[in-house]
């Protein structure tokens, strides 16, 4: 039986360094302060929302929220994104994405000001990853996987490392993190060959390519550690379900994380360790 790397635990042991964090800035007046846009009802936003809300508020950050009806014209939010730029008490800045048509996607997420993009999606937050600064903040779910392995002893210097995906959100920038971390790592795409021959070889395999369960026991090996950072709805077993097959890979490897309550139940905490970071970094 494999190790199961649980979320639930990174996620605290976060929240425990941001509360000590959070009482040094209180002392200053200061509360930490994420703001959220959000346009249209997604059923996948209000879910990340609950989980923000809730976490938020038993670590004492100020959430603010800006609802938009689906047809809102790109410039009412352009406004109330600048304002929230150059809102001092405004330490993090937060757009679900992908937002409807009649937006640019690039034009938008450069909008944000890099010291405030705690959700690292501008391309001077992804710029930073390239050449190894840290002008900004690492996109959440890719942090919350480095995250992980780190909490739980798992070495990254000189591992082999396979990411199944080439996302801007996942797979590029977590690749240039790990390679940062000194691993040897293969990115695999929709494109690539032979994938299970490439995976089964490496000592960590990272599946973020958003295919539910397509990643099988001829994926892996016994002494390999797999993040999971899939997540699907599955009709048929009426249950979330990640990139892995899990009943079928699960008793062939070392260690795995669940869905859920592996890689999501840390983006979130991710997410607002930024917040409190932004706070505090501009409190000294």
């Amino acid at each position: 039986m494999a190790q199961l790397l649980k979320g639930k635990e990174v996620a605290e042991a976060l929240q425990e360094k941001d509360h000590k964090l959070i009482d040094k800035l209180k002392e200053r007046g200061i509360t930490p302060t994420l703001i959220v846009f959000k346009v249209g009802n997604k059923d996948s936003d209000l879910s990340y929302l609950k989980g923000i809300n809730k976490k938020s508020e038993a670590l004492g950050i100020n959430v603010i929220l800006k609802k938009y009806a689906e047809d809102v014209d790109p410039e009412i939010l352009y406004e109330d994104l600048d304002e929230a730029n150059e809102d001092v008490d405004i330490h993090g800045i937060l757009i679900f994405r992908p937002l409807p048509k009649q937006f640019n996607d690039d034009e938008l997420r450069n909008r944000i000001a890099v010291d405030k993009d705690v959700d690292g999606c501008s391309d001077l937050s992804l710029g930073s990853i390239f050449i190894n600064k840290n002008q900004g903040y690492f996109p959440c779910t890719a942090q919350a996987v480095v995250e992980i392995l780190d909490h739980y002893g798992i070495d990254i210097s000189g591992r082999n490392i396979t990411v199944i995906g080439r996302s801007l959100v996942i797979g590029k920038p977590l690749s240039m993190i790990l390679l940062n971390r000194n691993a040897t790592v293969t990115t695999c795409h929709s494109r690539s060959k032979d994938i299970p021959k490439i995976s089964s070889k490496a000592d960590i395999l990272v599946c973020a390519s958003g295919q539910m369960e397509s990643i099988s026991r001829d994926y892996v090996n016994e002494d390999m550690t797999i993040i999971d950072v899939g997540i699907s709805w599955n009709e048929a077993k009426q249950k979330l379900c990640g990139d892995v097959l899990f009943e079928d890979v699960e008793p062939n490897v070392k260690a795995i994380t669940p869905v859920p309550g592996g890689v999501g139940a840390v983006t979130t905490a991710v997410l607002l360790d930024h917040v409190v970071e932004s706070a505090y970094r501009k409190s000294k």
